[in-house]
Order: C-alpha cells, then sequence, then structure tokens
C-alpha cells in the first residue's frame, strides 16, 4: 500500500521555512503499514495542485495534503479539491461553531467574514474535526485514492494526523505489517561497514531490506521487513540482528533510533554509578552541550571547562606555559594535561579533553587544518588519540565530538 504527501506552500519552495510535516506524516503512516511513496512540494498555483493531483490519481492508495486552508487569499486549497472534485463549498455548522468558540470566546472579538470561511468545506468531504485550530481536515475519495487535506500549521496537523487520519487510514484499509529495526554505530564509515557485513547482506531474506543512514562519526543500519505475518517479521528481524552483532560488537552502540549516543552513554553512566567532566578547546563546548541536553545528566555529568584561548588554559586549567611553548597549543601533550587537570578540578572518574585546529584557516598553529586531539582519562590511566577530519570547520567539529562520545563509551564499558 503506497502513499503520497504533498506540501503546498511558496514559502517552502523559497526556503523560508523548512518542511517539517512531510517527515511527521511519514513516520505516521509508516507505522501503520503504509509506505510513503513520494514526497512533492508545489506552489500555491491551482494549475499546479491539479496537475499534481491528477498525476497521482490512482497511481497511489492515498495523498495526504497539507497547507493552503488559511482564510487568506493565497490559502487556494479548499477551492482547488472543489474544483477536482467538481463540488461546490457549503458552511458546516459545527465547525463556525468551533470557529466562534475560538475567536470571540478566546480572543475576545467579533468573529469576521474572513474567519467565517473557515467554516467552509466541500458538500463531499468528510469533515475531519480540529480541535487544535479554525482550519477542518477533509477526506475526499475519487476511484481508488483517497484524498486528504490537512492545515500546515504542524501542531494543527499532528493533532489530526493522530487522532483523525491515521484512526481512519486503519478502519478503511487492509495493510501489511511493516517492522523497524535500527542498530547504531560508531567509529567506522559506511564502506568499510558494508564490506564487512557484504555475505551477511547478500543472504538477507527478500522481505527484508537494508539501508545506510550515515553522518558524522557514525552509521545507522536499518533493517525493514514487510509481510502479512508481524510475528514472523520480527522473528526474523531478530534472528538476523543477531547475526549481524557478531560481525559488528565492536562499533554497535545500540539498537534504538531515537536514542543517540549522548543517551546511551548516559544511561552507561548511571548504571555504573560513574561521573564524566570535559575539557574543550575545539570543539568549545559543543561536547558538554550534547552530554547535558539529555533529562537527569546532572546524575553524572560534573561540568565543563571551555578553555578556547591559550591563557585560559594556562590560568583556569593550570597548564605549564612551557608545555604550551615546547609542544604548541595543539598537541598530545597539551590534551594530556588538559583531561588531567579537568578531572581533579571536577572530581570526576572519567574525563574528555579536545584541543585541535578546525580552521578554516591554520593561523600559526604547526598542525595540519583538521586535526584533533582527544584525551581520555579513566580512573586508572589516561591516553591521548590525533586525528584528522579534514574541512570544512563544522565537519572538524561534528565529528570530534562523536569520537569523543564513541571514546569514552568504550572505556566505561570495560568497567
Amino acid at each position: 500500500m503506497k502513499a503520497a504527501v504533498v506540501t503546498i506552500g511558496d514559502e517552502i519552495l523559497i526556503g523560508q521555512i523548512i518542511d517539517t510535516n512531510s517527515s511527521y506524516i511519514a513516520k505516521a503512516l509508516d507505522k501503520i503499514g503504509i509506505a510513503t511513496h513520494e514526497m512533492l512540494s508545489i506552489s500555491d498555483d491551482k494549475k499546479h495542485i491539479l496537475n499534481t493531483f491528477n498525476l497521482l490519481q490512482n497511481t497511489v492508495d492515498v495523498v495526504i495534503v497539507t497547507g493552503g486552508l488559511g482564510p487568506t487569499k493565497d490559502d487556494i486549497t479548499k477551492k482547488t479539491f472543489c474544483d477536482y472534485f467538481e463540488d461546490n463549498l457549503i458552511e458546516n455548522e459545527e465547525v463556525l461553531f468551533h470557529v466562534k468558540s475560538i475567536i470571540e470566546g478566546i480572543y475576545k472579538r467579533p468573529i469576521t467574514q474572513i474567519n467565517r470561511e473557515q467554516a467552509l468545506v466541500p458538500t463531499k468531504a468528510k469533515v475531519l474535526f480540529n480541535k487544535a485550530g479554525t482550519a477542518p481536515g477533509m477526506w475526499m475519495e475519487k476511484e481508488n485514492t483517497v484524498f486528504i487535506s490537512l492545515p500546515g500549521v504542524p501542531y494543527e496537523m499532528k493533532y489530526l494526523v493522530d487522532n483523525e487520519v491515521i484512526p481512519k487510514l486503519v478502519k478503511k484499509f487492509e495493510r501489511p505489517f511493516i517492522v523497524h529495526q535500527t542498530i547504531m554505530t560508531y567509529g567506522r564509515g559506511e564502506s568499510m561497514i558494508a564490506e564487512q557485513i557484504e555475505e551477511w547482506e547478500d543472504n538477507l531474506p527478500i522481505f527484508i531490506k537494508l539501508a545506510y543512514l550515515p553522518s558524522p562519526g557514525k552509521v545507522r543500519l536499518r533493517l525493514t521487513a514487510r509481510g502479512t505475518n508481524e510475528q514472523v517479521l520480527k522473528n526474523e528481524i531478530k534472528s538476523q540482528v543477531q547475526k549481524l552483532d557478531l560481525l559488528l560488537r565492536d562499533i554497535i552502540v545500540g539498537y534504538n533510533e531515537d536514542e543517540p549516543i549522548e543517551v546511551v552513554l548516559g544511561k552507561l553512566l548511571t548504571e555504573k554509578k560513574v561521573t564524566i567532566a570535559t575539557a574543550e578547546s575545539c570543539t568549545g563546548g559543543k561536547i558538554a552541550a550534547t552530554l547535558s541536553a539529555v533529562p537527569g545528566a546532572s546524575n553524572y555529568f560534573k561540568g565543563s571547562v571551555v578553555s578556547y584561548a591559550t591563557e585560559t588554559k594556562i590560568n583556569v586549567l593550570g597548564i605549564d606555559n612551557e608545555v604550551v611553548e615546547k609542544y604548541g597549543v595543539v598537541s598530545a601533550a597539551v590534551a594530556s594535561e588538559m583531561v588531567k587537570s579537568v578531572q581533579k578540578i571536577m572530581a570526576s572518574d572519567f574525563a574528555i579533553a579536545t584541543t585541535g585546529n578546525a580552521g578554516p584557516a591554520k593561523g600559526d598553529e604547526q598542525a595540519e587544518l583538521g586535526t584533533v586531539f582527544i584525551a581520555i582519562a579513566t580512573q586508572n590511566e589516561v591516553y591521548v588519540e590525533e586525528f584528522n577530519f579534514g574541512q570544512p570547520r563544522e565537519k572538524v567539529i561534528d565529528r570530534a565530538v562523536s569520537k569523543a562520545l564513541e571514546l569514552i563509551y568504550k572505556e566505561i564499558l570495560k568497567k
């Protein structure tokens, strides 16, 4: 079973706003076994909308449209639906009562004609009542395709998807089951992983697909199984994950897409009842920000020193000026001193320190652009690793953060 998601609005096409609606809708459809076949962003143009509807008609089972249901003249979706379905608009009393209760009851002002027009809907439409706003959703059917129109305001769209659209789709259609399993890996590139698991991937059952989802320092592997027997799908996914674990055990950090490494690391720190601190130069506090963004981080994150300037390294962390002059700020020696100092200052069990040259200019440093030294302090030792993450600057910082979290995670696992 296939669906298409269409967002209407010139503001999306010119980059004025980001389309988050399509992603939310696709995830909701996926959970009930409906695959999103296509996503489109189109202009507030009647001809463009009609052409899009014609192209999608009978090629997908469901078309979900967001946007263009507002009260202004550029919101033309309802009128265009009428043209496509050879219909006309009528005033819906229930919607009008709801609009009045919001405008007059909450906003304390008289309802205008423009507000009243929010209650106009096509005569052939099933109204999807919108308790989160004034613009109702619409459900209309033509031949083999269901067309659903939703407001573009994200929280209104989400309410209608969760409370109106999904329940009605479940009731109307018999759908296949879709089972996903995400495996989170850190520290190895996509191509290296693909080569390592090639034989396993080649022998996957025909109803299971593998997707590689890389980002700086990490790769998510997503297994997707589709079929009519949910338990068979779950059992086979479980079996394949067990086989994959034997191949990639050293780089797998979790099995939940919603749990990035900082969440997994936080759980591990809590479980082991140990603490962590950071001293950051080139990453500018981003490791600390990542760690502290996790709810409950105060249980294990002691704090951070963002020693961006050389004098801060000397005056706050107490790095010997002779070490700086002899080895340079971007060096293993300075990274080592930084991590030992912050571990002592914060009285933490573990610590991370970073120093590097993220670019874009090399400056006076001898280290090449993209060079980062990451120091790790455990309860028993201190070690430093050198990396070159290339360019641009944003990539260097993101990869340094990911690598630092990966290294400390592996150390804490040993405890």
